[in-house]
């Protein structure tokens, strides 16, 4: 085996024009056995397995999506045939409270926003010039953990009850002691996973778009549906963190014991506050995609650039920002006192501004443009009339008399479907819009519009007498029986919509049978880089480098032998379907089979978990076998992880590209940085719930769990002092002191070690004191704020000993930047426990 010698470039700033730097970077040797495996056909499964090509992975996130559109959308008719008359129906009382909360959180979880990063997976990297994301294997990890999950949820039907108190989960309900049954717990785990799997795709798609845009297509000048995701995964970084936080807190209620929120004094507003954190930002993050999409199907079928398109950005940058400032007008009728709540009615009804203007100028897109009927466009208006309708009667709910009278009705389920029901309509014209780059072959007009009229009248047949029976209480089949006909005219509506996706599914899958063969870009004013390639695009999707640095897109190539580059301009016949590589194109890895195991490990991992219950397994059969699915999946995703890490895969990045404003930061560490952004959220928001906690028992009475502040004290020498170690290791890399190397990162492990040792010596003597997870709400918060910090210290001993013997090998020496990366995690561990110290052993 050889050492490989590669030159890597990093990109330059905008401002210099993108010039590279040339750094050497040398690649460890590897065995053939970790090199990473070719990419089979797509006619073989095995090639679905192993991808992690962005189209592939796009295509199975698009297909994936609609498999759980289906599923929630019988059960949203089962609902429906229950409210034909008031009164239990076809579901006893408990069958009926699943089915809507199951209904809710695959509508809102497994569909809508999994359909919509379908097509940012196959889209973003044609529109912004890359040949896939930056990170494939995680984006194929993304996935397959957001596929399990959902499996994880389809499991909990078959172990008793699932989940059955609601989409939004409230608190105390939400606790064993009023859903004690195992699936309501696997249901819960299946939102950690899947909420896992959102935070490794917001990394990925913020590296991607921030640091592999073509030359010259600077952040402003990003395509509307790409600057709505990039918006999108920037609010999904923060929002989804909370949510985290929030769910391995309930996990923690249940599996563990702790009593977060059964605590009487703050349990359920904790819960309100930490979900709707999470719960508004959602419905733009739901929205913003189906927006994007909106825009690019408005300039394609007027002929018109969107009228006023840089204020149009703005709007949408304001209300990514706003979106975290208005979570509490969801919490009007808690105990919140006046003042407060009226400051969220003015943030609340300033959020619509930003809106108006949006709407305003996709109207006067269509007025100034040529408008053309075809069925994505269709889809993509009736979105936009259908979001009118839910923004004004949402803005009902913003104010705060208004908000006492309407919560708890159908007026919340009608406005609530009409926005993000409205924002999947516009999803539903992105399928047929974008259906002929990706198939290669033409959808039947005739019936898209066919599905798009019974769509049309379905849904308003099915929502707006919802405002008309608004007094009808939400998650209730008995209500008045003066309202039966406006939900009969509902649940025909309901079916009527059913219907009309029969009719897509059927268009979809001729047009894909013999349909007519697609050109390269079939609308006649589609400007995006996506419709300059073959439909379907090639593997590494570009005949070259894209470059915008004239003004208009060109593929810059060079010839096999070495000759002078050449420029071909897209459209001009430069792109025959093949693939000539830039001098700057290596060969890409495509292929790995390790995000499927570690996704396969945590579903096993995850489902036998699930009958935890005060930390130990049921007694008997049952109990062993749980708790052997949970040892099988521990076991297989520790595996898949070792050699997740150990396989070779390489991807490069493009040696020219705007990377305005981390140009100064590679790209595996602007990924590293991002996932601590999301962190910080993740341990702000434990903080705080401990914090808030804190003070509804009254700030001075709390006394602290741990009454002998030294082994804390002791940690906090330890890690402050591993820190510096690391330090050491980075330096001894940087010198090419081996030695040196794995003497600092082995003092780190040492250290580390050292940490948790106390920490558990620490914690017996408290458990030998009668101090357990249960026993109230102050030692909930303690061992579960630090025992989430300890599971980070785990998680970073892990990888330490992965680079102590990796280093052992001789690894670093030459690049260092794994140990740099691990270093920044290991300080912001360090960092956290600074905070953690004085708030449980002093304060």
């Amino acid at each position: 085996m050889t050492r490989e010698r590669r030159t890597r470039t990093d990109g330059g700033t905008e401002a210099d024009g993108g010039t590279p730097t040339v750094r050497e970077e040398f690649l460890e040797p590897t065995s053939d056995e970790e090199s990473s495996m070719e990419l089979p056909p797509a006619t073989s499964v095995k090639r679905w397995l192993l991808t992690t090509n962005h189209k592939d992975v796009g295509i199975l996130y698009l297909l994936t999506s609609l498999f759980f559109f289906v599923l929630a959308g019988v059960l949203a008719l089962l609902v429906r045939l229950q409210l034909w008359s008031s009164g239990e129906g076809i579901l006893s009382a408990m069958a009926y409270n699943q089915t809507v909360s199951a209904h809710g959180l695959l509508m809102v979880f497994w569909f809508i926003s999994p359909l919509a990063f379908g097509f940012a997976n196959y889209v973003v990297p044609l529109q912004i010039g890359a040949k896939d994301l930056a990170f494939p294997r995680l984006n194929a990890l993304s996935y397959w953990l957001y596929l399990f999950s959902g499996l994880l949820f389809l499991a909990s039907f078959f172990q008793g009850n699932t989940l059955s108190g609601g989409w939004t989960m409230y608190a105390p309900l939400n606790v064993a002691t009023y859903m004690p049954d195992i699936g309501a717990s696997t249901v819960v785990l299946a939102l950690v996973l899947f909420t896992i799997g959102i935070t490794a795709s917001s990394i990925n798609f913020i590296t991607t778009i921030h640091r592999m845009r073509a030359e010259g297509m600077t952040l402003m000048k990003l395509p509307l549906f790409s600057m709505s995701i990039l918006l999108t995964v920037w609010m999904m970084l923060f929002a989804f963190a909370a949510l985290l936080a929030a769910l391995l807190i309930l996990t923690s209620d249940r599996l563990l014991g702790t009593t977060y929120f059964a605590a009487e004094t703050g349990g359920s507003l904790l819960w309100a506050h930490l979900f709707w954190f999470f719960g508004h930002p959602e419905v733009y993050i739901v929205f913003f995609p189906a927006l994007g999409a909106m825009a690019e199907m408005f300039q394609t079928f007027t002929g018109r650039r969107l009228v006023g398109r840089k204020w149009f950005v703005a709007a949408m940058v304001l209300v990514a920002v706003q979106s975290f400032m208005v979570w509490m007008h969801h919490m009007f009728l808690t105990s919140i006192n006046l003042p407060i709540k009226t400051l969220f009615m003015a943030t609340t009804i300033g959020i619509s501004l930003p809106f108006d203007l949006m709407v305003f100028a996709l109207i006067y897109t269509l007025v100034k443009g040529r408008v053309r009927f075809t069925t994505p466009f269709l889809f993509g208006f009736g979105a936009l009339v259908l979001f009118i309708v839910g923004g004004i009667t949402g803005v009902f709910l913003g104010a705060v008399v208004l908000d006492y009278e309407f919560r708890g009705t159908y007026w919340v389920v009608a406005h609530f479907h009409y926005v993000m029901v409205g924002g999947a309509t516009a999803l539903f014209g992105a399928i047929y819009y974008w259906f002929p780059k990706i198939t290669g072959r033409m959808y039947d007009e005739y019936l898209g519009k066919i599905h798009f009229a019974l769509y049309f009248v379905g849904f308003n047949l099915l929502y707006f007498p919802l405002f008309l029976a608004w007094e009808t209480p939400r998650r209730a089949y008995e209500y008045d029986p003066g309202l039966t006909p406006w939900h009969r005219l509902a649940t025909v509506g309901a079916f009527l919509l059913g219907a009309s996706f029969l009719v897509m599914f059927y268009n979809l899958y001729r047009s894909l049978a013999t349909g007519e063969t697609a050109a390269d870009n079939p609308w006649e004013y589609a400007t995006s880089a996506e419709w300059t390639v073959p439909s379907p695009p090639p593997l590494e999707n570009f005949p070259g480098r894209p470059s915008y640095a004239t003004g208009m897109l060109r593929f810059e190539t060079s010839s096999a032998s070495g000759g002078s580059p050449t420029s071909a301009a897209a459209g001009d016949g430069a792109t025959d379907g093949g693939v000539a590589h830039d001098d700057a194109h290596d060969h890409d890895s495509h292929a790995s089979p390790w995000p499927f195991a570690v996704a396969v490990g945590a579903f096993f991992a995850f489902l036998g978990l699930s009958a935890l219950r005060q930390g130990t397994f049921p007694e008997g059969t049952v109990g062993t076998g749980y708790a052997g699915v949970a040892l099988f999946g521990t076991l297989l995703l520790a595996l898949a992880l070792v050699q997740f890490g150990r396989e070779s895969f390489h991807t490069s990045e493009p040696a020219v590209a705007e990377r305005w404003p981390f140009a100064g930061v590679e790209r595996t560490k602007l990924g590293v940085w991002v996932f601590l952004a999301s962190d910080v959220v993740l341990f702000g928001a434990f903080i705080g719930s401990y914090v808030f906690i804190r003070l509804a028992a009254g700030w001075t009475g709390w006394e602290p769990v741990p009454h002998d502040p030294v082994p804390g004290l002791v940690n906090t020498y330890l890690l402050l002092t591993s820190s510096f170690s690391v330090v050491l290791a980075l330096v001894a890399a940087r010198k090419g002191h081996r030695t040196g190397l794995v003497a600092a990162l082995s003092l780190t492990f040492v250290l580390g070690v050292g940490f948790l040792v106390n920490k558990g010596i620490e914690w017996l003597e408290l458990f030998h004191e009668g101090v357990t997870f249960s026993s109230g709400v102050q030692a909930s918060t303690f061992y579960l704020t630090t025992g989430l910090h300890a599971v980070h210290v785990v998680l970073g001993l892990l990888v330490l000993g992965f680079l102590v013997v990796r280093a052992l090998q001789g690894a670093y020496l030459e690049d260092e930047r794994p140990v740099e990366y691990f270093g920044l995690y290991w300080h912001f561990v360090d960092i956290v426990w600074l905070f953690l110290f004085p708030l449980f052993y002093i304060l």
